[in-house]
């Protein structure tokens, strides 16, 4: 609305200083140092909210913890603080006509209402199953189809594949392939060569590989969406974790949105440049600002719990945000973490469910997802379940949740650091 108003301002009365925020540096930077005071101050209100109330999840007590770190009573919900806390300078300081911002103001609204059903139920419900499992994965699903289906059919979502600049008589001229609706996205580590879905279906011919490609685009989104907010869930489950995982991965992608809403640095480094993307930088930086903000209470000893509100949501922004620009290949490499704690549940309960057919108890993590492995002791294992085996046992010292936090962390950082790096050295 700001940004609206200051160039009605500046084009109507012509008054200095209102063309600040076609900068998208400036609104970035104000957006994130907005969502992070507002993060903190309704942080404060809505812990005391909750506290006076009583209302906490039930689920959380330190029976897991060797370290007999006591996490009851402590609120849950504080994914509202985060919501808040990125809709409301994406709100006043993004371009609320652009597509991208929209698509990212949606999911963010969509996954939230999802998450804060599930933290309802076990909240207020006192039922620890929260909302039934086909009910996420079908808002999931329903939101990988909007995305997915609205990048196919609006108008406003094009992208140029290469852009070239040349200097004319001291002069930089950018020279772009015309504006196309694709299927294209970028491959690491590949110079020159960028992946379009529908070169797999070239056996189908024309138009069908088309058609068959953006098929496959809108599944693939579908994909994404549910298996990094799923990641993201997973790996909500020490103070701090996933909200400083994501914010690292948020960066990341907000730096790649940025280059690729700008002609001359997308030529530079030989990535598509996606017109109108500059609204995803601009949300991340919201997104950055609103979780490090959260961090504030966050962090260790946690004064309140993002619960799914907080965790699918984050995941999902992450995912569109990465399809929105072309760049979903990346996410392996840089939601590394969230992928191996996915992974983690995965096998372990595959590999028990075999042992249980077989009159046997076995593991191959003390537990899962991957994170709480590293802070449970065999006697932990034994009680809860007499006569399992584990096959990695990992080190004889268990980890603080503190230190297993700043690891994963560090992790993630070098992921996402490398994940951009892929695209210069390729």
């Amino acid at each position: 609305m700001l940004y609206y108003l200051a160039t009605y301002l500046r084009e109507r009365f012509n008054l200095p200083g209102f063309g600040i925020l076609e900068y998208v540096t400036v609104r970035a930077i104000i957006a994130i140092i907005v969502s992070l005071v507002i993060s903190v101050w309704f942080g404060n209100f809505f812990i005391d909210f909750m506290k006076k109330r009583n209302i906490s999840e039930t689920q959380r007590d330190a029976k897991i913890d060797p370290f007999n770190v006591n996490k009851k009573g402590v609120p849950t919900m504080g994914g509202l603080i985060i919501i808040s806390s990125i809709l409301v300078p994406c709100l006043l300081f993004g371009k609320i006509g652009n597509i991208y911002m929209i698509l990212m103001l949606v999911t963010t609204l969509i996954l939230g209402g999802i998450g804060f059903a599930d933290d309802y139920i076990k909240t207020f419900k006192k039922n620890k199953d929260g909302l039934k499992g086909w009910y996420k994965i079908f808002g999931q699903v329903a939101l990988g189809l909007i995305v997915g289906l609205t990048l196919r059919f609006s108008p406003q979502v094009v992208m140029n594949e290469t852009v070239q600049t040349r200097i004319e008589d001291n002069k930089e001229i950018v020279v772009k392939s015309p504006d196309v609706k694709s299927t294209r996205t970028t491959i690491p580590f590949f110079k020159n060569h960028n992946l379009n879905y529908a070169d797999i279906f070239n056996f189908m011919g024309e138009p069908y590989k088309y058609w068959a490609g953006w098929v496959f685009f809108v599944l693939l989104t579908v994909f994404v969406v549910a298996a990094v907010s799923n990641g993201s869930n997973l790996n909500d489950g020490m103070d701090g974790m996933a909200a400083g995982n994501s914010a690292i991965i948020g960066l990341g992608i907000g730096i790649l949105a940025y280059l690729s809403s700008n002609a001359v640095l997308s030529g530079y480094l030989d990535i598509m440049y996606i017109p109108g993307s500059e609204e995803v930088a601009v949300f991340l930086a919201a997104f950055v600002g609103a979780l490090v903000g959260f961090l504030w209470f966050n962090s260790f000893p946690a004064q309140v719990f993002m619960g799914d509100t907080g965790s699918l949501t984050i995941g999902g922004i992450i995912a569109v945000s990465a399809i929105i620009i072309h760049k979903e290949l990346l996410l392996p490499i840089m939601c590394g973490i969230f992928l191996v704690e996915s992974f983690s549940v995965i096998i372990q309960r595959a590999y028990f469910k075999a042992g249980k057919k077989k009159g046997v108890h076995q593991r191959v993590w003390k537990r899962t997802p991957i994170h709480d492995h590293f802070r449970t002791s065999m006697d932990q294992v034994l009680n809860l379940d007499p006569g399992s085996t584990v096959i990695y046992k990992g080190p004889k010292n268990l980890y603080h949740e503190v230190k297993i936090t700043l690891r994963f962390w560090i992790i993630t950082i070098i992921l996402v650091a490398f994940a951009i790096l892929t695209l210069k050295i390729r």
